[in-house]
């Protein structure tokens, strides 16, 4: 997380550093979504963007990639989980727009309560009279799906450019996963990628993470990832 805004320093969020575009592997029909958000970090994309798909879709990642990228490019940014709504306050997003990119994550949290959906809604409208703010939000449905109580925040939504996530097919998370490994500098076989995918969740959330445990447990042992030694790790 960027530190150039003092309101950051009160949420108990963090960017995590493996989660950029360069360590993000698109599903087909993702790729227009990736430019949107690369644009947006980087300040040229004029309209708002909602994105959604389900729950470990890969939306995080994307969120927090395009405020890493908007930070390398030295522009104030902050990311906001509503996940964690209940240990924040509303107030968070009053002078917000002053930012130059926002990133709302896991909007479909505070669907149903009034005065959330109330102070998003004016983040909009005061977003909509600078130049230099952008908005990115993430829910597990479209606008019009989430369940929000005001008419008027789902018409705001819905003027800015909305795009479903693309699920990824088995062979693109093999890919993703082998990526993910030699960014760490491991190397991951299509043999070993395709048990993973057979034994366990196969959502990329999940298996990122198995593939961070193992990749500690392999500097550890000091051994290769193999099936036999993922077996022994994972107790499978």
């Amino acid at each position: 997380m960027t530190q150039n805004s003092p309101r950051q320093l009160s949420l108990p969020v963090y960017l995590p550093d493996d989660e950029t575009f360069q360590s993000y592997y698109p599903a087909s029909g993702n790729d227009e979504l990736i430019q949107k958000l690369q644009a947006s970090a980087e300040g040229s994309l004029a309209s708002s963007l909602y994105i959604y798909g389900p729950e470990k879709s890969g939306r995080t990642h994307l969120m927090h990639a395009a405020c890493a990228h908007a930070n390398d490019l030295e522009r104030r940014t902050l990311y906001i989980p509503l996940g964690i709504h209940a240990s924040i306050s509303p107030a968070l997003f009053e002078g917000l727009e002053s930012l130059e990119l926002i990133c709302i994550d896991d909007v479909e949290a505070i669907a149903g309560h009034p005065v959330w959906e109330e102070a998003i809604f004016h983040l909009y409208n005061r977003i909509a009279e600078q130049q230099d703010c952008r908005l990115i939000v993430s829910g597990n449905a479209s606008p019009s799906e989430v369940g929000f109580s005001l008419p008027d925040l789902v018409s705001r939504m819905q003027w800015g450019l909305i795009y479903q996530l693309q699920p990824m097919a088995d062979d693109e998370k093999l890919a993703a996963l082998q990526r993910r490994a030699a960014m760490r500098g491991l190397q991951l076989s299509d043999e070993v990628g395709r048990f993973l995918l057979t034994r366990m969740a196969r959502d990329l959330r999940t298996l990122f993470d198995v593939l961070d445990k193992l990749d500690k447990a392999s500097m550890v042992h000091q051994r290769k990832l193999t099936i036999p030694f993922i077996k022994e790790m994972l107790r499978l």
